[in-house]
């Protein structure tokens, strides 16, 4: 069954308008995810209610931002627009993401990587537009620290999608005074952490498993660089 497929199980009973109320609650702070028994479905509505949020940073809600939200959970046509409805209604919500994010820190308090996740996927969907506003960017920051993620975590996930700043021994998170054998360790872990398959375990949806690809795609490259400047 497809994540949409889950969350509409998740909803039943609780239906507002053609729209989940599980959804709504959730993002109103009025239900807990805690009592969702479903990783797959717990990662996607947090990623849709962090980035509602996220989107409104900068001010100015683009198109494109909601189209990268689309994209990365790969929403079939006959769900698009109540996951735009949705998604709107995270928007005008009052509560602070702030107490939304400590809840999902409290949830995947034991799994830091899941958290890393969520961080990778928001900013995939802040560079949507070609560029990272300084709000967009204040926000993510934010939310790291409520995720109690390590500045060398944000610093790699940042590098991740942004060329100007790309650094492979970022990437790779290693110190670019490491031995070769130090760099070619942090190459393999990586691999390793971020394989679909690691992915997927930790509650990532099928649909979202695209983002692993191109996570692999940084990696790779970050070691491709590294491994010619160091002819290993």
């Amino acid at each position: 069954m497809s994540v949409w497929g889950k969350i509409a199980g998740v909803a039943a009973g609780y239906v507002i308008g053609g729209v989940p109320g599980a959804l709504i609650g959730a993002m109103a702070g009025h239900f807990t995810l805690d009592r969702i028994n479903d990783n797959q479905v717990v990662f996607t509505i947090a990623l849709i209610s962090l980035a509602a949020k996220m989107t409104r940073a900068d001010g100015d809600v683009s198109a494109m931002e909601i189209q990268a939200v689309q994209d990365v959970l790969k929403v079939p046509e006959s769900e698009q627009k109540n996951m735009e409805r949705v998604f709107m209604l995270a928007q005008q919500d009052v509560a602070g993401f702030d107490s939304y994010a400590k809840q999902v820190a409290s949830i995947y308090a034991d799994s830091p990587q899941v958290l890393e996740d969520v961080l990778d996927v928001l900013f995939y969907i802040a560079y949507a537009d070609g560029h990272l506003h300084p709000r967009e960017e204040q926000f993510l920051k934010i939310v790291a620290d409520l995720f109690f993620l390590e500045d060398s975590v944000y610093k790699r996930v940042q590098a991740r999608h942004d060329g100007s700043v790309q650094d492979p021994y970022v990437v790779l998170d290693v110190s670019r005074h490491a031995s070769d054998g130090e760099v070619r360790r942090a190459f393999l872990d990586a691999v390793r952490d971020n394989h679909p398959d690691q992915l997927q375990a930790r509650g990532l949806p099928p649909e979202m498993i695209h983002i692993a690809t191109a996570r692999m795609a940084a990696i790779n490259e970050a070691w491709g660089v590294i491994s010619k400047e160091r002819g290993l």
